[in-house]
C-alpha cells in the first residue's frame, strides 16, 4: 500500500496551467497522499494572469525547470513521487534519473535525448513554436484549432473547446528548440540518466491516439532504459489523446497510476 501522506509532485507540460492538476490533487489527497502542483518558474497563479502576462514565462528552458523543481523537492520532508505530463514527463524523468524522487509517472512524455524518429504529427505540433526563431526567447500560445489538433483530437470538439478555454496558457518556446536539437547537442538538457541503477520505479504512459507525443515516442523512450535493472513499466491507452490528463476520462489514468504506485508499495 502507499505510505500515508507520501508526497506527490505534479509537473505540467507546455500550454497547460498547473491548476489543471486540481482533480488529480483531490484524487491523490483522498487516497492518503500529500499532493502539490507548483507551476514552472515564472508562471502566475491563475490562468487569466498567465494569459495576460506571457512575458513572465518567456525564455525558460528545460534546465531552468528541472532546477526549479529540484529546489522545491529539497525543501520537502521526504523525496516525492513525481507525476508529469508532456514536457512535465521529461522533467519527471530528469528528476528520477538524478535520484531526487522516489518514483515517477511520465504521461505522454516529450522525447528525451536518444529518441530519434519523430512522427509527422509530433513535428506538426512542435512547428508551432519552432517556425519563428524569436520564439526561443519568447512565449508561444496555441489557437483553439491548434489545441484541437495537438490535445483534443480524441475528444468531442465541444469538449476540446471547453478544455482550451479553461486551461490553455502561453508557454516558453525554448524547450521545443532544446528538444528538437537534443540529438545534436552533447550537453542537451533533454538528456536523461537512463542507466541509473539506483533510481526508483518509472511508469511510462502513452496515449495511442496522441498527435503531440504519439505512442511510438513512448515505446522508443522505454527502449532507452534497457541497460538499467531499475523498474521501467509501460502502459498504453489506445484511444486516448494528449488531453488524457484533463479530459472526461482523466480519472481512468489517475486510477491506473495510483494502482501502479500501490503495487510498487509506494
Amino acid at each position: 500500500m502507499s505510505q500515508p501522506g507520501a508526497p506527490v509532485l505534479f509537473v505540467n507540460g507546455l500550454w497547460l496551467h498547473p491548476t489543471s492538476w486540481a482533480v488529480w490533487e483531490d484524487f491523490f489527497r483522498e487516497a492518503g497522499h500529500s499532493p502539490t502542483a507548483p507551476g514552472w518558474p515564472g508562471v502566475p497563479d491563475t490562468v487569466e494572469e498567465t494569459r495576460r502576462s506571457p512575458e513572465k514565462v518567456a525564455g525558460k528552458g528545460i534546465e531552468d525547470v528541472v532546477q526549479h523543481y529540484a529546489r522545491i523537492i529539497r525543501d520537502m520532508e521526504s523525496p516525492p513521487i513525481v507525476i508529469g505530463h508532456s514536457f512535465g514527463g521529461l522533467i519527471a524523468q530528469r528528476l528520477l534519473g538524478q535520484s531526487l524522487v522516489s518514483a515517477a509517472v511520465a504521461i505522454d512524455a516529450a522525447p528525451i535525448k536518444g529518441v530519434l524518429n519523430l512522427p509527422p504529427s509530433s513535428l506538426k505540433v512542435a512547428s508551432i513554436g519552432l517556425r519563428k526563431p524569436a520564439n526561443r526567447r519568447g512565449a508561444v500560445a496555441l489557437t483553439a484549432e491548434e489545441f484541437r489538433y495537438g490535445f483534443g483530437n480524441a475528444v468531442p470538439a465541444k469538449e476540446s473547446a471547453e478544455l482550451y478555454e479553461r486551461w490553455a496558457v502561453p508557454s516558453p518556446g525554448k524547450p521545443l528548440f532544446e528538444a528538437a536539437l537534443a540529438n545534436f547537442a552533447p550537453g542537451s538538457p533533454a538528456k536523461v540518466n537512463t542507466r541509473n541503477k539506483e533510481r526508483g520505479p518509472l511508469l511510462l504512459i502513452a496515449g495511442g491516439n496522441d498527435h503531440t507525443v504519439p505512442a511510438s515516442i513512448t515505446t522508443a523512450t522505454r527502449k532507452l532504459y534497457h541497460k538499467s535493472p531499475a523498474i521501467t513499466d509501460f502502459k498504453e491507452f489506445e484511444d486516448r489523446g494528449h488531453s488524457l490528463t484533463i479530459d472526461h476520462g482523466c480519472m481512468e489514468i489517475a486510477q491506473y497510476a495510483l494502482d501502479w504506485l500501490r503495487q510498487r508499495a509506494l
